[in-house]
């Protein structure tokens, strides 16, 4: 018997500025800081998480090869996408790529990407239909 796969629980970025990452995160998409155990750093959003990890200091066990700026990320927003531009637009984030359309794992969607403060490549995305 295979094992089915429901959602993404949770994924690690890998901070250079562990408080500015997660301040961008809350101010940029509404994700909810959270702390917990021994000094660690959470945002949440839905029924996820990502943890944040101090690069230098990361919680083990840990990625191989830990850094800031190594991951691209893919967010599904609620509402329209002239919504989703209006409020990057207000935010003043820089965009590096898009509006363009995309296909994600649900059929067609209309994507903006730019970067956290770290560098890693974020995708917010509208579903179409």
């Amino acid at each position: 018997m295979a094992i089915v796969i429901d959602r993404i629980d949770h994924f690690v970025i890998t901070a250079g500025d562990l408080e500015a990452t997660a301040r961008f995160y809350a101010r940029v998409l509404g994700m909810t800081i959270a702390r917990y155990g021994e000094g660690r750093t959470a945002l949440h959003f839905g029924r996820q998480k990502i943890n944040l990890h101090q690069h230098g200091a990361e919680a083990q066990p840990n990625a191989a090869a830990a850094a800031p700026g190594a991951a691209d990320l893919c967010f599904i927003a609620d509402g329209p996408f002239a919504d989703v531009l209006a409020h990057l637009a207000a935010e003043r984030i820089e965009t590096v790529h898009g509006p363009i359309e995309q296909q994600g794992a649900l059929g067609p969607m209309d994507s903006i990407y730019f970067r956290d403060p770290d560098g890693n490549l974020v995708e917010v995305a509208v579903y179409r239909g």
